[in-house]
Order: C-alpha cells, then sequence, then structure tokens
C-alpha cells in the first residue's frame, strides 16, 4: 500500500516512522517532511495547505491512503476535498471533515457541543468587537486569573491567562479591535479559569467505534517550572501516573463515550484523532479544549508505545472496523524531551549544524524542525528534534533521553532539564 503523511513536524516523522514498520507498506510519502522523514520515506515539496499539489502527487504515485498530520488542512477541508473529486473520492483519509474540525477550528463551536451534549467544561462566554463593553462587564464577574482564547486557530499561541483586570481588558480590546491574532481573534471566548493538573487522553475512532490510547502528559512554557512563555510543547511523558482506573473511567464516561455519540447525534463525520486537553480538578475531568489531529510532542510519546500494525489500524478506521482491531500496548513509561533552538519561541536562527546524531543510542530521535544542507542536517524551526526514550517509570526513561541529549549539539540549543517535574 503507497501512503502520504502530511506535515514537516516531529508528530509526522513520528506517525511516518511507525507507519514504515508495517508489512503493508510498499511506498511512504511524507509532504513536506524534514530531515528525519527523509530516512525512512520520500518527501515530496508541497505545502499541506497546497490541496492541488496533493492531488497531483496522490495521483502520480498512485497513493491508497493519506494520514493528515496537522490541524490547518483539515479545518480548511481536505477530508472534503478529497470525497468531493471524482478521482479522489475512493482514496482513504485519515482526519475529520471540514464540520467536524470545527471542534479545533472555533474555540465557541467546542463550547456549544460541549454544552449541547453535557460535557463538563469551564463555564464561558464569546464576545467580538461589537460586544466589548459586555465582554469587559464579564470579565468584572470572574475571579483571577483571567482566561481569552482566540476562537481559532492561532498556532497555539491564541490562550491568555492574566492575573490583572485592567490587563484583560486591554488585551481583549488588542485581540477583538487590534487582530492580535489575525481573524483568529474575530472572536473571543472569555471562561472561568478552572485549577488542577492537566492531562491530555487521545481517541482513535472511525465514525462508529473508537479506541482510547495511551494518555499523556505535555509542558507547554519554555522556563524550568513551568515559567516564561507558552511553545508547542518542550517534552512530554506516557502514561500519566496519575491517571488511575477512577479517573480514567470518569473520563470515558463523562467525556469520551458522549464526545463520540454527540458527533454521531450532530451528524458530524469522523475517521481519525480526538485529542482531549483535560484538567483534574480535585477527583474531577474537565475539558480544556479538543484538538483534531495527534498532539505534538505526545505523538512522541504515545504512538511508540502502540504494538499494532498501523498500516492496519488506520485500514480499520477507514473502513469503520475499528472495533474488530485489539489495542496492544508497551507497559512501559516513554517519555520525550524537545530540543529547540535559541531565542524560541521568539526570533530565533536557522541553518546551524546538528552535531551526534549518529552516537544516539537506546532512544529515538523524532525531527521535528530540521533540513539536510548538502551532507549535513542542520535547524529549520524552533522546535528541532524530540528525543524519546522507554524505562520502567517515567523517570528512568527521561534519564535515558537525558543521557542521550548529551551527545547531540547545535549553536543555541535548549531545552528544559524538568520534564515530569510536577509528578
Amino acid at each position: 500500500m503507497n501512503i502520504l503523511v502530511l506535515g514537516s513536524g516531529g508528530r509526522e516523522h513520528t506517525l511516518a516512522w511507525k507507519l514504515s514498520q508495517s508489512k503493508h507498506i510498499s511506498k511512504l510519502y511524507v509532504a513536506p517532511g524534514n530531515a528525519g522523514t527523509a530516512l525512512i520515506a520520500n518527501n515530496i515539496p508541497i505545502g499541506v495547505n497546497d490541496f492541488e499539489g496533493i492531488k497531483e502527487a496522490v495521483l502520480e504515485n498512485q497513493i491508497e491512503m493519506v494520514v493528515v498530520g496537522p490541524e490547518d488542512p483539515l479545518v480548511k477541508g481536505i477530508h472534503d476535498y478529497f470525497l468531493n473529486d471524482g478521482k479522489l473520492k475512493n482514496i482513504a483519509v485519515i482526519g475529520p471533515q471540514k464540520a467536524a474540525a470545527s471542534l479545533e477550528g472555533s474555540k465557541q463551536f467546542a463550547k456549544e457541543f460541549m454544552l449541547r451534549h453535557n460535557i463538563p467544561t469551564a463555564a464561558y462566554q464569546s464576545f467580538t468587537a461589537t460586544t466589548i463593553t459586555e465582554g469587559e462587564a464579564f470579565l468584572e464577574t470572574l475571579n483571577t486569573p483571567y482566561v481569552l482564547k482566540a476562537d481559532g486557530l492561532a498556532a497555539g499561541k491564541g490562550v491568555l491567562i492574566l492575573n490583572d483586570l485592567n490587563e484583560a481588558k486591554s488585551e481583549l480590546r488588542s485581540m477583538l479591535l487590534d487582530s492580535k491574532f489575525g481573524e483568529a481573534s474575530t472572536t473571543v471566548v472569555i471562561e472561568e479559569f478552572l485549577s488542577g493538573i492537566e492531562l491530555s487522553v487521545f481517541v482513535l475512532t472511525d465514525g462508529k467505534g473508537y479506541k482510547i490510547l495511551p494518555t499523556a502528559k505535555d509542558y507547554k512554557r519554555i522556563g524550568e517550572g513551568d515559567t516564561g512563555l507558552n511553545t508547542g510543547g518542550m517534552g512530554a511523558i506516557s502514561p500519566v501516573p496519575f491517571a488511575d482506573k477512577v479517573l480514567m473511567e470518569k473520563i470515558h464516561q463523562r467525556i469520551v463515550k458522549p464526545t463520540i455519540e454527540g458527533l454521531k447525534m450532530d451528524n458530524l463525520p469522523y475517521k481519525g484523532f480526538i485529542f482531549i486537553g483535560l484538567i483534574k480538578v480535585g477527583d474531577d475531568p474537565f475539558v480544556i479544549e479538543y484538538n483534531v489531529r495527534m498532539g505534538d510532542p505526545e505523538t512522541e510519546v504515545v504512538i511508540p508505545r502502540i504494538k499494532n500494525d498501523f498500516v492496519e489500524i488506520f485500514q480499520a478506521v477507514a473502513n469503520q472496523r475499528l472495533d474488530d482491531i485489539d489495542l496492544k500496548l508497551d507497559d512501559r513509561s516513554a517519555s520525550t524531551v524537545m530540543l529547540v533552538s535559541g531565542g524560541y519561541p521568539e526570533s530565533y536562527e536557522k541553518g546551524k549544524e546538528i552535531k551526534g546524531l549518529d552516537e544516539i543510542s537506546d532512544s529515538q530521535v523524532f525531527h521535528a524542525g530540521t533540513r539536510i544542507d548538502g551532507e549535513k542536517v542542520v535547524t529549520n524551526g524552533g522546535r528541532v528534534m524530540a528525543i524519546t526514550s522507554f524505562g520502567d517509570d517515567f523517570k528512568k526513561a527521561l534519564e535515558n533521553s537525558y543521557r542521550n541529549i548529551g551527545k547531540l549539539h547545535f549553536d543555541g540549543m535548549n531545552f528544559r532539564s524538568d520534564i515530569g517535574f510536577d509528578l
């Protein structure tokens, strides 16, 4: 089977790495890919939102399945594009159709979905430029801190958590009147702050059945102890130690089941991953957000723990036979630590040579922002690569990752040395 993975980050390298191990793979392609995917697949220099270019590549390379990594093409309707094209409609696409992708594409849509299906989440209201006065009044009714979310996609940076009321009002104006996050903040969702500890739960569904995948916890802030600016993610561990059977049963019954049933009731066709960002408040789980794809860097710890052939899993999703799959998991813990460019998540330089890759042992390197420059592998993004390891517990797994990080170097290399500090 010829398969195309769309994307260029650590998530896509991990998916390609897992697919490459399948006995059912004939040819594997990644578009646009990175230096890591180039080692195991054929990179095609096409952007993830270039639907016409993707169509040409799919037909030219006789691709039978497309696995969509990032959210942007899903929210823009790539699955619908395939379904509505006579030459593409029989090609399997792993990822939801456009209407269902609004669970990530619009915070307001997601909140209304949760309200409709009695899924526990923070209280909220939505505001636009014409209702900014009401928004400021709503802020005055809340306790600190204040949570402001751009309604649309803002590359993971559209959420502000602020402790000062006047600053919150100022940022609300900046988002709605000055387009702080562009079109993404045409509408702003203000919600109550929930205090607790976060975790991520991943579900794979074919629109009828579903499988709950391993839990994970990622670390978003650039600085030790979860300080500093938000990033796309600095590391992750799986499974989450505090996600015991009691909590997982609550998550299953109160959140996962009503989410899948809600998609059916609302006629939102869904074949793909659902990422449920949760917070445990006391003993109870609440939904912070939905994503309509795997998280990054959570993918780098969740996918390696699944022992099944991934082509068989995705074929079952495409054919709505996921219930026939018996999910087999590695009982060990997995950790990943992200190496980032100096200056990230603010301005940083690219093109720095990465040394030591051939010295790594007992860890898997998943490339994110890398490219090949002649004979060298160089940096090509803020988040450069994730170092994933196994261990009997997350601490031992992290020891392996950090030991191998000691063998790697590029100018300005930065990473967090305290992943898992709060567990």
